[in-house]
């Protein structure tokens, strides 16, 4: 599936892609181009701001070296970064070498991201110099270390490190800009994101070039972004959603602003100072805002955007952000990370939406044109119209599958012969929905998946974590319940909560920390000696109120 040739050089015109036989994400990298000497910012990181053509520079130097220590073609490389230059300009030097990009994050548990690391089989790492501090216990007990590029440290720093390879910062500046791309297939991975997994170990989600183009070509056109717009980046890049911020803006000149988490608490000075015009954030960050009375009618006079996804945007945070952002088109995104970023959106009317809420929830709407939607009973057979069901999507956004996992991949898709003699792979995203007139309205979810923050957590794997760290039995809640997790429960038998927590701590992020372990001596069945849920639930709110 991989090619080794070189393909065209950077500066191709858009009649070049169809004679090298290359689409993927060249379409991105072309547009990116096309606005290097535009004089126009790219990215703004705090106070430094770069624009397109530097951006471009210093992506073509790091592709050069990424191509040089892996003797060719990277295949997959690591940023090993949080929110800064290398976080950023890796995902473009990644793609400029031909390469996908999988995103680790420093700050989350070692093991976490050494699992991360192994099961990726990387080519190469970036590493920012925020993670140099934890690079060692990071690479400790890999099975291989692949090379490592220092965009912001010395190499002689980590000398000692038994890698194949070691390039610092001096060496990267010094480094001749890539002046050919190898040609890349559609069906190449565009980049490699890892989500919660039921097993106890995170998923590797594949999403390919076709998968990324097809998704931007749908919002290209939707948004209408132009050089003038400047975006938010207030997701990390572990989340799939930082996806869209990156590629929306460049592909159309436009400027990202990377913020960081305090900025979240209260951004009005950052949109402002930035002269953001494209919000996008998960509902929780609008919710706490609201909750904190600080979404003051008409604070947010730049945004012509404001755009959520990831979790349940609830009916009073869309009123309250759309009275602050009264310029601003709202919309409700919805799609898994295996379904690119997004798959269906919903727009805000302040006069009609309320009354199409249900359980307070904004509908997830229509399915972009292009994807298939049905909604199917346990057996896979469609729902009469109007009836709850698990949505399954079909189309050029579906991924390809689970990296190295055939058995979740199978689990997770089926094969249904259409109407129309079309034969349709669709992937089950485990979402109760139902269709109303004109849109879908989210009802929970089909197995014991939750969103928290944004991110999917699988309460199967922090159970599995709990195991791990000696409890006896664990079973794990979203408190209050599956639709407004606000944070999570664990009972366990055997073992000391608060050892438990410290072992957790070591392996599982902290939007997947369990706020309280409560220790019990039995845990209940039913009459076929399954775990009882709805008493053990019963229990814990008598202890846990």
């Amino acid at each position: 599936m991989e090619k080794t040739s070189d393909g065209p050089p950077l500066g191709w015109r858009a009649a070049d892609l169809s004679r090298c036989g290359a689409s993927a994400d060249l379409s991105l990298i072309e547009n990116v181009l096309r606005h290097v000497n535009s004089g126009r910012p790219a990215l703004d990181i705090g106070d430094r701001l770069y624009g397109y053509d530097e951006l471009v520079d210093i992506a073509r130097r790091w592709a050069a070296c990424l191509r040089d220590v892996t003797r060719g073609r990277p295949r997959r490389v690591g940023i090993l970064a949080y929110r800064s230059e290398t976080s950023y300009v890796g995902v473009l030097a990644s793609l400029f070498a031909g390469a996908a990009f999988v995103p680790l994050n420093p700050r989350l548990p070692l093991l976490r991201t050494r699992h991360m690391m192994d099961r990726a089989e990387l080519d190469a790492v970036l590493v920012g110099p925020e993670a140099s501090s934890c690079l060692e216990d990071v690479l400790a007990g890999l099975t291989h270390i692949p090379p490592l590029l220092l965009p912001g440290g010395e190499a002689s720093d980590f000398r000692h490190l038994q890698s194949s390879a070691i390039t610092g910062r001096e060496a990267m500046l010094r480094a001749p800009p890539a002046t050919e791309l190898p040609t890349v297939s559609t069906d190449d991975p565009a980049y490699l994101l890892f989500t919660s997994g039921s097993t106890g170990f995170p998923k590797c989600v594949v999403v390919t070039h076709a998968n990324l183009n097809s998704f931007l070509a749908t919002n290209i056109q939707r948004y209408g972004l132009t050089p003038d717009d400047r975006l938010t980046q207030s997701f990390d890049q572990t989340f799939d959603l930082s996806v869209f911020d990156l590629f929306m803006a460049w592909h159309s000149g436009a400027c990202v602003c990377a913020m960081q988490p305090i900025e979240l608490l209260a951004p009005f000075h950052f949109l402002s100072d930035h002269r953001v015009t494209v919000w996008f954030s998960v509902p929780s960050v609008a919710a706490s805002l609201a909750e904190r009375g600080l979404l003051v009618p008409g604070c947010m006079p730049t945004l012509r955007w404001s755009l959520f996804c990831g979790e349940a945007l609830r009916r009073t945070t869309a009123e309250a952000w759309q009275a602050a952002a009264p310029q601003s088109r709202l919309e409700n995104l919805y799609g898994p990370t295996e379904l690119t970023v997004a798959c269906a959106s919903y727009r805000w009317d302040p006069h009609t939406s309320p009354g199409q809420c249900e359980h307070e929830v904004v509908p997830i709407g229509t399915i972009y044109e292009g994807l298939t939607a049905i909604i199917v009973d346990a057996k896979l057979r469609e729902v009469p119209g109007g009836e709850p069901g698990e949505l399954c999507v079909s189309g050029p956004q579906t991924f390809p599958g689970y990296w190295r996992d055939p058995a979740a991949t199978t689990a997770s898709v089926f094969d249904r012969l259409e109407h129309d003699g079309v034969l349709r792979r669709y992937y089950r995203t485990g979402d109760i929905v139902a269709q109303r007139v004109g849109h879908m309205v989210f009802l929970g979810r089909s197995d014991r998946q939750i969103k928290r923050g944004g991110y999917r957590v699988e309460l199967g794997e922090i159970e599995a974590a709990l195991l791990r760290a000696g409890a006896t039995e664990a079973v794990a809640f979203a408190w209050p319940d599956e639709q407004r997790p606000d944070y999570i429960v664990a009972a366990v038998r055997g073992g000391d909560p608060g050892d438990l927590s410290d072992r957790l701590a070591t392996v599982l992020p902290g939007y997947m920390m369990p706020r309280s372990i409560l220790l019990f001596a039995q845990i209940p069945r039913s009459s076929h000696g399954k775990i009882d849920r709805a008493e053990l639930r019963r229990m814990i709110a008598g202890r846990h109120p």
